[in-house]
């Protein structure tokens, strides 16, 4: 099975103190530490435990800068057979929108049987895998944490929805899913797999090696723009219990009976 899975280069929220920008419209981002995006790691280690069942390779995909290739680098010494970085100054500022046309227009170079996102990625619009999808006329379900290769060219996926239920679905090949964290445990990567793979070339692909057009993607073209972002005001305090168990329970009842939670 040929799996391709898109990945992105984020802060590092554990590693970053993030602080608006003068304007209010964005992040600092000169300072941050980067790292791959949580749930597309999921989905890399999602497509390798799939090979590893039923044959086949792993491409990783980003759009980006020259800095983006360090995440590359990180997924394939995961395992993934391949790393792909689409860059160009036209594609910088680009929406969901945009990355997703970025990425319909690379995914139609190759014959692709599987095509995973993460769930999510920095912006936490969670647009891009439905999008890819409803450009490539493929099938799309997200929040997956769970897949089964079935006969025929079908999968058995399950769904996350409300209330932590779940949904199980068939779904033919190929298609597009975006997949949800905690699906498996992400296998770690050492230095040591990182430094095997430092000199093996990442091929590079520009709008024109594409096809795609410069005036549909990019800052211009976008269709959502950030108008406001801010901090919420700090809010009070939790309140710490202490004593013996029997102590913490009755002073909870007490100050739920306070709030009105129980006649």
């Amino acid at each position: 099975m040929e799996i391709l899975v898109c990945v992105r280069r984020v802060p590092d929220t554990s590693e970053n103190e993030i602080e608006l920008n003068p304007a209010g419209n964005d992040i600092e981002r000169d300072e941050l530490v980067y790292s791959i995006n949580e749930s597309d790691n999921y989905a890399v280690e999602e497509a390798l435990q799939i090979v590893s069942r039923v044959g086949g390779k792993v491409t990783v995909v980003t759009v980006g800068g020259d800095d983006d290739e360090e995440i590359l680098r990180r997924e394939m010494a995961m395992g993934a057979s391949h790393g792909v970085l689409i860059s160009d100054d036209a594609f910088s500022g680009s929406d969901g929108r945009g990355i997703a046309t970025i990425l319909k227009a690379f995914a139609q170079k190759g014959q692709y049987d599987l095509i995973l996102t993460g769930v999510q990625a920095d912006d936490g619009a969670a647009q891009v895998g439905g999008m890819l999808a409803a450009m490539l006329d493929y099938p799309f379900a997200s929040l997956v944490n769970s897949i089964e290769v079935l006969e025929g060219r079908k999968l058995k996926i399950s769904r996350e929805i409300e209330g932590g239920n779940k949904e199980m679905n068939e779904i033919d090949l190929p298609c597009v899913l975006s997949i949800q964290t905690g699906i498996n445990e992400p296998r770690y990567v050492g230095m040591r797999g990182i430094r095997q793979i430092a000199s093996v070339p990442i091929p590079t692909f520009s709008a024109s090696d594409l096809g795609v057009d410069p005036a549909a993607v990019g800052q211009a073209a976008t269709k959502v723009k950030r108008v406001d972002y801010f901090v919420p005001a700090v809010g009070r305090g939790a309140e710490m219990l202490h004593g013996s168990r029997e102590e913490i329970v009755d002073k909870v009842l007490e100050l739920v009976a306070a709030k009105g939670g129980l006649k």
